[in-house]
């Protein structure tokens, strides 16, 4: 509920009450209702004060002692002495009473018994206009006012029915769009893209003398967290101009054609605001390929795609309108969308390499006291394929460790656990492991660190724990590159499955059984022997081939079929390949790790100890000789 229906609201309520306290006042504190005859009665007791003669009934005051009941408590009558009307004739304590009565039309000895009585009275001139605006035409008006407010209380919720075709666009003015390309680190080439939008925007007669069109639309493409909402908030805030940014999902309601409705208004508020940029995240949503699944696709949204087409299609690029939109989901989204003329140009903003996550640290960094020991570049090479969504959350944690802990800076230390963290979750010294399992748990890491020692071209291990972290890891060896790698050749691999089965093989050597504790090392093991052999042509025996089209779904907009494309034959060839692999890494991890029995030993015993090891930690503890790799 907004405020101003809320404010209504409270008009409505105070009106109403306002109403009650008119009518209460009225019978609260209105003149007592008494008879004719006891009117006379009192007259001839001298207990009437005074009385105003009108045509139909009788007011006054009565003196009565205080008691004598005729209505009304104490508190609603006042001392008579207050009011100085006439003397008292006895110490007792009267008070003043208003009263009222009908006066009957044939009493004729009414005048000549207030005479008589000395009551002293008039002919009541005054109409009764006051009675009636107080006891019925403002609560009357009250009421009508009421009905107003009721009626445009509905009035408006026609309008917000009626507001559905409205854009539900954000619109950032250029004063207010502070980001820049200064808040922006990791993608350069992304940057050196839009330069040529920012400078469009700013000086849009350099391209049009030329004969030149800058592309109506650029889309950014990348997985979660590089920062693609980011890098379009610099561009509006590097160009100077108006940012309108609304979501894919925001375009599609329940009601049919509220999306194009939606479409066609934020083009035309575009427009008013040109030169503007239209921003548009997650358009996955709504601009997925026509025609998916079976049966067809959702009418609404196709309807809402076919007219941010029609929209951009008719779009005057010279009216220096520039539309971007964001996706992790290129592949799902319709060809029409992509072609020359309305996305023209294709952005990728991927994770940053090692040079990239060290200037994005800079910047979460920024403004943040670090202690003297803090290496960024060190933790730029400690975090490969880190987002710099990844990064500002390890930031973030190291600065909430180091409250924890009441320093007054963020120390390096702070930074290795909120690496930790993002990578493992977060640790829980609170469950309870009795000291077998954390011996098995304490032998299958070493396993895996041993293992990945030995092995040529394997990732150096960074780091080895037995602290359970996040929901199931009771254990984790971290292996870390020496540098960003792109390109991973079959010895690399083979060498990756052989590090991952050590766990498993040390387990089997040492208390001759498997455990539970290898599910997650089986899976990926499984995985990349699988894509070894249907991916990357690295099967000896089925040859340079690729088996099987990419993985694709019903609602993606791809066609329903099989999605394998090879006989039944070569299935169980694929599946007899994958198992020698995986089989061949296990036994050449077992081989490793029956030569070095006694490394296995004392890195266990000495894992058990200490609980968290270091790469160097266990090099120092396990290296006899140089030609063991340097981690």
């Amino acid at each position: 509920m907004n405020k101003r229906t809320t404010f209504s609201f409270w008009y409505l309520a105070l009106l109403l009450l306002a109403i009650f306290a008119l009518q209460f006042i009225g019978l609260r504190h209105g003149p007592t209702e008494i008879l004719y005859s006891d009117f006379k009665g009192f007259v001839a007791e001298e207990k009437v004060a005074l009385a105003s003669i009108g045509r139909e009934e009788i007011k006054g005051e009565l003196l009565l002692p205080a008691d004598e009941e005729v209505g009304l408590t104490d508190r609603e009558r006042q001392p008579a002495k207050t009011l100085g009307k006439r003397d008292m004739k006895d110490s007792q304590q009267r008070y003043r009473v208003p009263f009222v009565t009908s006066r009957p039309a044939d009493d004729k000895g009414l005048f000549e018994l207030l005479d008589k009585s000395k009551v002293s009275y008039g002919q009541e001139q005054n109409s009764e206009w006051p009675t009636v605006l107080f006891t019925w035409l403002l609560p009357l008006f009250l009421i009508v006012l009421l009905g107003v407010l009721i009626m445009r209380q509905m009035g408006r919720a026609g309008s917000m029915v009626m507001s559905f075709g409205k854009s539900k666009a954000k619109i950032v003015v250029e004063k207010d769009t502070k980001t820049t390309f200064d808040d922006v680190a990791g993608c350069e080439e992304a940057k050196e893209e839009l330069r040529e939008i920012i400078e469009f925007l700013k000086n849009p007669k350099k391209f049009q003398s030329l004969g030149g069109k800058i592309p109506k639309g650029v889309l950014l493409m990348g997985p979660p967290g590089t920062g693609k909402t980011l890098i379009a908030r610099a561009v509006a805030g590097e160009a100077g101009v108006p940012f309108f940014s609304i979501s894919g999902s925001d375009f599609v309601e329940m009601f049919v054609g509220v999306g194009a409705a939606r479409v066609r208004d934020l083009f035309t508020q575009a427009k008013t605001k040109a030169p503007c940029i239209v921003f548009i995240d997650e358009i996955d949503a709504v601009g997925r390929q026509r025609g998916a699944g079976i049966g067809g696709g959702h009418d609404e949204r196709e309807q809402t795609l076919n007219q941010l087409l029609v929209e951009m299609d008719g779009f005057d690029t010279q009216k220096g309108v520039i539309i971007l939109a964001a996706t992790n989901r290129p592949d799902v989204l319709d060809p029409a969308l992509l072609r020359p003329g309305r996305f023209d140009r294709q952005v990728v903003i991927d994770t940053a390499d090692v040079k990239g996550r060290l200037e994005i640290l800079k910047v979460h960094t920024r403004g943040k006291p670090l202690e003297s020991d803090v290496d960024l570049a060190v933790i730029a090479k400690r975090t490969p394929g880190f987002t710099g969504a990844d990064l500002a959350n390890a930031v973030n944690e190291a600065a909430l460790l180091a409250a924890r802990k009441d320093q007054k800076k963020i120390t390096m230390a702070d930074f290795e656990e909120a690496i930790d963290r993002v990578l493992a979750g977060p640790e829980r010294k609170s469950r309870v492991i009795s000291e077998k399992e954390k011996e098995i748990i304490a032998y299958h890491e070493c396993g895996h660190a041993i293992v990945a020692a030995l092995t040529p071209r394997c990732d150096p291990v960074h780091k080895v724990s037995i602290i359970p972290r996040g929901h199931a890891a009771l254990g984790y060896t971290l292996q870390l590159p020496i540098e960003d790698r792109y390109i991973v050749t079959r010895e690399e691999l083979l060498a990756r499955i052989t590090s991952t089965l050590g766990g498993r093989a040390a387990e089997e050597i040492i208390y001759g059984h498997r455990s539970t504790g290898a599910q997650n090392d089986l899976e990926k093991c499984t995985e990349m022997a699988r894509r070894m052999v249907c991916k990357y042509g690295m099967s000896d025996k089925l040859g340079p081939v690729s088996l099987g089209r990419a993985e694709g779904l019903v609602f993606l907009g791809r066609d329903l079929y099989d999605e394998k494309n090879f006989s039944e034959q070569t299935a169980i060839a694929v599946d007899n390949e994958v198992t020698r692999i995986v089989q061949e890494c296990e036994s050449q991890a077992k081989k490793l790790l029956l030569e070095h029995r006694d490394k296995l030993d004392l890195l266990a015993r000495e894992l058990q100890k200490r609980e968290v090891m270091d790469g160097q930690e266990v090099i120092s503890t396990v290296r006899e000789s140089s030609d063991l790799p340097i981690m």
